[in-house]
């Protein structure tokens, strides 16, 4: 198979070369060296199998780019590979290809377009190659030729696709609108709870309150000291100023019951 590849790319470089040498001055791209570039691909394309496309997928890019240089064909390891995808993808979709027409040219900002009507199996399509100013591979692509009636059927799918999309984001937006309306209670049930706390602490400020009792028995001992300093002084004989009453305590035994 490798034997096989590399005799393909010889043999397309030599045809390269041979154009190449009849490249008028007076055009900035060569069509018949394009020409010679596009009729490479779609043939390689249309004659490789499925095992030829899974090796040049499994081989590395510097060894792609060698075998590439070595022919001295006009495209890398990257454009060549996309190549390959992009036909891959036409074959699954219009069948297997017969035949193609003559070429097109166009260049657009310093871009060559190279591009034929081509007939598939299934459905025609355009073969479009894309090179750069120095004619380039870049990139190919084949487009689906369809009907008016497989236009108009995706322009309304895309276009029931795009409306369904805008009203799933209307019903998504008045959904959470209608949300907004839990947010004062919320904000009521957030709010709610320091009132509580304030609620409970307001009964820690009542114990001030004792202080009228502490006051209340600080005068009944006041009074009770005054009278048994009083009963002293009379049973002494002497005047209340020689002595002073500091406390007050009871006796744990009374001997006065005693005798």
């Amino acid at each position: 198979m490798k034997k096989k590849i590399s005799l393909l790319l010889c043999m397309i470089a030599a045809v390269l070369c041979f154009t190449a040498c009849g490249k008028a001055e007076s055009t900035p791209y060569d069509e018949e060296e394009l020409v010679q570039v596009a009729d490479f691909l779609i043939g390689y394309c249309a004659e490789a199998d499925e095992m030829a496309f899974e090796q040049w997928k499994e081989m590395s890019e510097f060894g792609i780019d060698l075998q590439l240089t070595e022919a001295g064909l006009p495209f890398e390891a990257e454009s060549f590979l996309s190549v390959l995808d992009s036909w891959q993808a036409g074959i699954a979709e219009c069948g297997s290809y017969i035949e193609h027409g003559d070429y097109s040219f166009k260049m657009t900002n310093g871009k060559i377009e190279v591009s034929a009507d081509a007939k598939f199996e299934n459905r025609d399509a355009v073969i479009s190659f894309m090179f750069n100013s120095e004619s380039k591979l870049e990139s190919m692509d084949v487009s689906v030729n369809m009907e008016t009636g497989e236009i108009l059927q995706k322009a309304g799918l895309n276009t029931v696709l795009g409306m369904g999309t805008v009203f799933s984001v209307l019903i998504l937006i008045a959904f959470i609108i209608s949300l907004f309306k839990f947010i004062p209670a919320i904000q009521a049930a957030f709010t709610k709870k320091p009132a509580e706390t304030e609620a409970v602490q307001v009964p820690v400020q009542a114990a001030p309150a004792e202080a009228p009792a502490a006051e209340e028995a600080a005068a009944d001992d006041t009074e009770l000291i005054a009278v048994i300093s009083a009963a002293i002084a009379a049973a002494e004989g002497a005047s209340t100023d020689g002595f002073i009453v500091r406390s007050i305590r009871r006796r744990p035994s009374n001997k006065w019951n005693s005798k």
